[in-house]
């Protein structure tokens, strides 16, 4: 699916901070109190999700299924996986809520909803 390119540019920048082990690069797409589901609990606020990612990596592809914008609010629903494996295997799913601060803000992750595939996809 095509996205619009300021959308598209939060799928590559995540993809490309989460591939490079950037946990700073990370916690700048999120909103100052964007969360993340975490096994423990949840993950709130930029500083928290810096902490979070520390030590995360991997070759990440990210691939959108549907997405929509209303002013200064939006939202991608993706799959994700791994590698060259990602084009025909997804390891799991992904909604992204976005916020921006104006029409001419950048948009910025408001909350990071992940699961994996349970099972074979």
């Amino acid at each position: 699916m095509e996205l619009p390119p300021e959308l598209e540019r939060v799928l590559r920048d995540y993809e490309q901070a989460w591939s490079g082990g950037d946990a700073e690069g990370l916690a700048r797409l999120f909103t100052e109190d964007g969360f993340v589901p975490r096994p423990h609990g949840w993950t709130r606020g930029r500083a928290a999700i810096l902490d979070a990612y520390a030590s995360t990596g991997g070759d990440l592809r990210l691939r959108a299924h549907a997405f929509a914008t209303s002013g200064t609010v939006g939202w991608i629903a993706g799959s994700y996986g791994y590698a060259e494996e990602a084009a025909t295997r997804d390891m799991g799913r992904f909604l992204l809520a976005l916020r921006r601060d104006s029409a001419d803000a950048p948009w910025r992750i408001a909350a990071d909803l992940d699961h994996g595939n349970q099972g074979s996809p």
